[in-house]
């Protein structure tokens, strides 16, 4: 449509113009490239607010006239609809490719009805029958469940939205049905920072108390470090020879001071002839492998007894796990995302600089926002599927 020539000789944007007519950037990206109009919009009401709108910003009619025929050939090739300029382009081509996040997204009433996504496909996991598992996820999975057999000091690291809590809750649920008893100790976070000026660190004193209040409820809490120590070894010492196995999960780990770190190195060394007493694993962000580098001196003796699973990006499973989620929801994949528009979505979510090089955002939590948005605007326009070039106008 040569209306985005209009646009872009105005020296307005796409954003502006939604804004202005009340629509979605990806409706106005769909109206630009493709000529679809939004489905619940009468077209005529529409043109004559976008040309208002225009008039208002100083676009003088001459410039106004066809503005809503099909755009000229040079402008056509470089649309989505026609030849997309996204496809077979290399992150290096440009010196910074940041990939695009957006903010929480949920599916509208409108976009449930048309494309029938009830149940929702991106809903959280109800069972770990609901999880995906790829053979980097089966390994990270099967580490925690180790720690839980064996003496392990294991760190577990994860974009935002990597999925680390729902390997965490699914560690859960297995345990319910284990047949050799497990407490797991798991301290509050919800304050928790490196330092006291930005909230509470967690301290060596505060993990024992969390110990002592899971294996031994019923004893007090003792006042000074070194009874409270001394009372955490002896508590983990009957409460195994009862048959018990414990673990201690600390989740946020990327925000624990390094001093914390050093003594979790401490509390997992607590035994019982040959048997550890206390699993640790550490739950974090990319900054805890960061921290756990074998660089940093200040961690060393952590470093090297601390295994560390990583949960990397669906990258080359991105297909089968969204087919993964819509079997779930009793939807077929192929009916509701054009493979081209799978495409687009790991465009829009990997990233490239000088600094990391390639590097990928897809993660579940990333993928569902991008997805959601892209359903929500077809609704809105119509369409009878997500198509490429919808995903990469949200």
């Amino acid at each position: 449509m040569r209306l985005k020539e209009v646009l872009q000789l105005s020296g307005l944007s796409q954003a502006e113009l939604a804004r202005a007519v009340g629509l979605s950037s990806a409706a106005i990206n769909l109206l630009l490239n493709r000529s679809l109009y939004p489905k619940l919009t009468d077209e005529e009401t529409l043109r004559s607010n976008i040309t208002n709108w225009l008039k208002e910003k100083g676009v003088e009619a001459e410039a106004l006239e066809g503005c809503f025929d099909p755009a000229d050939e040079r402008y056509r090739k470089t649309s989505w609809g026609g030849n997309p300029s996204w496809q077979g382009k290399s992150q290096t081509d440009d010196m910074e490719v940041q990939p695009m996040l957006l903010r929480k997204q949920s599916l509208t009433p409108q976009a449930k009805r048309q494309f029938g996504l009830v149940p929702d496909p991106f809903a959280n996991p109800r069972s770990s029958e609901d999880l995906f598992v790829s053979p980097d996820i089966r390994y990270v999975r099967e580490s925690l469940y180790q720690a839980t057999q064996d003496g392990v000091f294991l760190a577990i690291v994860g974009e935002s939205g990597s999925g680390k809590s729902t390997i965490r809750q699914e560690l859960h649920e297995r345990l319910r049905n284990d047949s050799r008893p497990t407490i797991i100790i798991e301290p509050y976070v919800i304050g928790m920072e490196e330092n006291d000026t930005r909230g509470k660190p967690l301290k060596a004193g505060d993990i024992s108390a969390a110990i002592l209040y899971e294996v031994a409820p019923e004893q007090r809490l003792p006042q000074t470090y070194e009874a409270r120590f001394r009372a955490v070894h002896k508590a983990l010492r009957e409460s195994f020879r009862l048959g018990n196995r414990h673990i201690l999960i600390i989740e946020e780990a990327h925000s624990l001071p390094i001093h914390t770190l050093r003594h979790l190195k401490r509390f997992f060394e607590l035994e019982e002839g040959f048997a550890r007493l206390l699993s640790v694993v550490m739950i974090g962000q990319t900054e805890l492998g960061e921290r756990l580098s074998e660089r940093n001196p200040s961690v060393r003796e952590v470093v090297q007894r601390c295994e560390i699973a990583t949960l990397q990006p669906l990258d080359a499973n991105l297909t089968a796990y969204l087919k993964h989620r819509f079997d779930l929801a009793g939807k077929t994949l192929d009916n509701l995302v054009t493979p081209e528009a799978i495409e687009a979505v790991r465009q829009r979510l990997q990233g490239f600089n000088q600094s990391r090089g390639h590097y990928s955002m897809l993660h579940p939590l990333a993928v569902h926002n991008l997805l959601i948005a892209a359903f929500n605007a077809a609704a809105e326009v119509g369409a009878d599927r997500v198509e490429a070039d919808i995903v990469m106008g949200v």
